[in-house]
């Protein structure tokens, strides 16, 4: 059992005060009957985030900052589009559509991806934009609402930010600057003039909806040759902390989290005391740490006893 716990700490000053008085005991006790790994070191501007990369590991996928190939290991799994020439297949991005917030200084990620989208609204932009794209080479293919498969040359060995690291924050750090990327700033560009005047925004103003006026690239690359095979059992992974870590509701947060330990946390350590190899993976906005079953020497258990550690003191520093 491999539980994964993405936002499980921030270094934002209002996650660090709710650290101080936050109770986790069924992970105290669970961190303090396993064995810890060697921390993964990032920094809050790295374009993967900790729990990104996490994951990637136990897929067998590249970890490669910005690079691992979320949008090709979907197109894996699609049967018509595993069909494709094998010249159609290798480098794949998402592009989701958004809402992007000017001020006099800077630009901000507001929605990614858009609420209150129809499956409509999604397939009538997809139409719009395909010439466009096409004209870089790149073909799209409908995935989610807002959301869509792009294939092409491209996308390979291109960097492109996580939406958990743009969303609600200033796009300056994740834009991308490599020289293969100029035709994609020139294509978000177009993409935006069409989008300005495009009746669907019409429609949405009219109903007060937020209006689309952006694309975002995100996990772009292609699936490596003889990848190795993912770990036999793959991570759960905690979803209620992300929303509350976003929107800086530590509060919320802290809510969410006393959730987990209860929920997810309890049985894993149920499982642990009944034998059974478990991991806990704890991942903040910079770092990631992981926890696994190990047998421990008489010598050892009686450090434990004696060297307990705290909830506070393992989530801090991620």
């Amino acid at each position: 059992m491999h539980l994964l716990i993405p936002y499980a700490a921030s270094h934002a000053e209002g996650c660090q005060a709710a650290l101080a008085t936050l109770k986790l005991p069924h992970l105290q006790k669970l961190i303090n009957r396993l064995s810890p790994q060697a921390i993964d070191l990032g920094d809050e501007l790295s374009w993967s985030p900790p729990h990104e990369r996490a994951l990637a590991r136990s897929l067998g996928l590249p970890v490669a900052d910005g690079q691992i190939p979320w949008a090709a290991l979907e197109a894996q799994k699609r049967p018509e589009l595993a069909q494709l020439p094998k010249q159609q297949q290798g480098a794949w991005a998402f592009v989701t559509l958004c809402h992007w917030q000017a001020t006099t200084h800077e630009v901000t990620m507001r929605q990614l991806p858009m609420r209150d989208m129809s499956a409509a609204e999604s397939d009538a932009l997809l139409a719009a934009m395909q010439p466009f794209f096409a004209q870089d080479g790149i073909t799209l293919y409908p995935f989610e609402t807002g959301r869509w498969l792009a294939q092409g040359a491209v996308f390979a060995d291109l960097p492109s930010a996580s939406p958990d690291r743009v969303l609600g924050r200033n796009l300056s750090p994740w834009v991308p600057t490599a020289a293969q990327a100029s035709g994609l700033i020139r294509l978000v560009s177009e993409m935006q003039m069409l989008l300005y005047t495009h009746p669907i925004n019409d429609a949405r103003d009219r109903r007060g909806a937020t209006p689309i006026n952006a694309i975002w690239f995100s996990g772009s690359g292609a699936l490596p040759e003889g990848r190795p095979n993912p770990a036999p059992e793959q991570p759960v992974m905690a979803k209620t902390l992300r929303e509350a870590a976003l929107q800086d509701d530590w509060a919320g947060w802290a809510s969410a989290w006393q959730q987990i330990d209860a929920s997810q946390v309890k049985p894993l350590l149920d499982a642990q005391a009944g034998g059974k190899d478990v991991q806990l993976t704890l991942c903040g906005e910079r770092h990631a740490q992981s926890w696994v079953s190990q047998a421990f020497t008489l010598k050892q258990k009686f450090r434990q006893l004696f060297a307990q550690t705290t909830t506070q003191s393992v989530l801090e520093p991620l």
